[in-house]
């Protein structure tokens, strides 16, 4: 495969300057932009989609379990590390390739996958428009994508081609070798910028140098109000039973509605809609004692029974306000799922990227937030992925006053945006 040349990088793509940072004066920086335009109506059938969304709960699981065993409280976004990784697998080749795609769940080939995450991200822009965030505000959910690329590296037209028509990603070109500590933070500044400032400092110190060439990035927001709001006054201090049958006081909010619920086997769940109605908060309350069990035996058919199982009911639901953030390096999780070549110089084979096999994934970074309180839900996500070159009323009760995991998801794609569990709600 030829490597394309840096003359022939610039005579591709048309440049402009773009600005990022803080509100003062923010820096700028050129953006290279593929010719090609992002495909607006990606066409994907009924059976990939159901492919697509069955894999990317299989990754979300098995993350989540990867996660859970370092203990504590937990959130993260299932579809900001896929999202993130899908667009590093479209420059992955050879042995590289076939362990991401097993990793991550990828069955579909690469011109049908890269479609699916196209219509993801667009179906996912159209929610909440005409309805209320939980600030009081219009209700927002954004998923963003882009790519940071040294100023000086060439890669292939093919490779940026899908990042524009697939990903609406352009090409920021940084100066990783020559100031690689300003172009962390210009990364950093946008990720803040596009959740709100939920998430800070996603890359720490030194996690890019000068042999970095390229950094994706996914940043997910939501701000979402219920569409039956909690009553404050009907919250009260009650005790919440931790996994060693002790108890804190924690602040539980009650409210009646009518919501699609299930009494399972071992558990109770129920999906909490938001304003716009194509989001919920999917809640599974394991029976008492039973949490260890449940957790371990939960895989993604178990989920898609919960899900199936569900019928629109009179609920009363307990709820803790709660809110949880977390921060991970997630190389060690990929590669425990099999993904080691990607992370191994000499190894590791992006060619579709540059057309040589120097680079390598060093990390994959990723941070989350999530707020749940009586008026709505506040959540934000950022995956970064680094690549440096070798030489990153009566009703059914769902009383969630004990451990239990939730599930924020778009119900018609059926993709799960954040993952979380809350072991005590009074720990962040």
């Amino acid at each position: 495969m030829t490597r394309t040349s840096t003359l022939a990088l610039a005579s591709l793509f048309s440049f402009a300057i773009a600005a990022c940072g803080s509100n003062n004066e923010p820096p700028t920086f050129p953006v290279a932009k593929s010719s090609a335009t992002r495909v607006a109506d990606p066409q994907v059938s009924t059976a990939d989609g159901a492919t697509f969304a069955g894999d990317n709960a299989a990754f979300a699981l098995d993350a989540y379990r990867q996660m859970a065993s370092s203990g504590g409280n937990l959130v993260f976004s299932p579809a900001s590390i896929s999202i993130a990784l899908a667009m590093t697998y479209a420059g992955a080749a050879g042995t590289t390739a076939s362990e991401m795609a097993g990793a991550m769940h990828f069955s579909l080939p690469p011109e049908r996958l890269h479609p699916a995450f196209d219509a993801l991200d667009l179906a996912l822009a159209s929610r909440g428009q005409g309805y209320k965030g939980a600030d009081g505000g219009p209700m927002r959910v954004d998923v963003v994508n882009a790519a940071w690329a040294e100023r000086t590296y060439a890669f292939q037209a093919a490779y940026l081609d899908t990042l524009a028509t697939s990903y609406g990603a352009g090409i920021n070109l940084l100066d990783f070798a020559g100031a690689a500590e300003s172009s962390r933070q210009t990364i950093n500044a946008w990720v803040a910028g596009e959740t709100e400032n939920k998430i800070q400092n996603l890359l720490p110190e030194g996690s890019v140098d000068a042999s970095t060439r390229l950094v994706l990035t996914n940043a997910v927001y939501l701000n979402a109000a219920w569409k039956t709001p909690f009553d404050p006054t009907d919250s009260y201090d009650g005790f919440f039973t931790l996994l060693d049958n002790s108890t804190v006081t924690a602040h539980l909010m009650n409210v009646a509605l009518t919501a699609p619920a299930v009494q399972g086997t071992g558990f109770v769940a129920a999906a909490i809609p938001y304003d716009d109605e194509r989001l919920s908060l999917l809640v599974v309350v394991p029976d008492a004692g039973t949490y260890p069990q449940f957790e371990a035996s939960l895989d993604a058919a178990k989920l898609e029974s919960i899900v199936a199982g569900l019928t629109n009911q009179a609920v009363v639901l307990w709820l803790p306000r709660f809110k949880v953030e977390t921060a991970q390096e997630l190389a060690a999780l990929l590669q425990g799922l099999g993904m080691t070549s990607a992370f191994s110089p000499g190894l590791a084979d992006f060619s579709g990227m540059d057309g040589t096999r120097d680079l390598y994934i060093s990390n994959v970074i990723h941070k989350a937030f999530i707020s749940v309180a009586e008026k709505g839900t506040e959540a934000a996500a950022a995956t970064a992925v680094v690549i440096k070159r070798s030489s990153a009323p009566m009703g059914l009760n769902v009383s969630a006053d004990r451990p239990f995991l939730y599930f924020l998801r778009d119900e018609p794609t059926g993709a799960i945006l954040f993952l979380g569990r809350v072991l005590d709600p009074t720990q962040s």
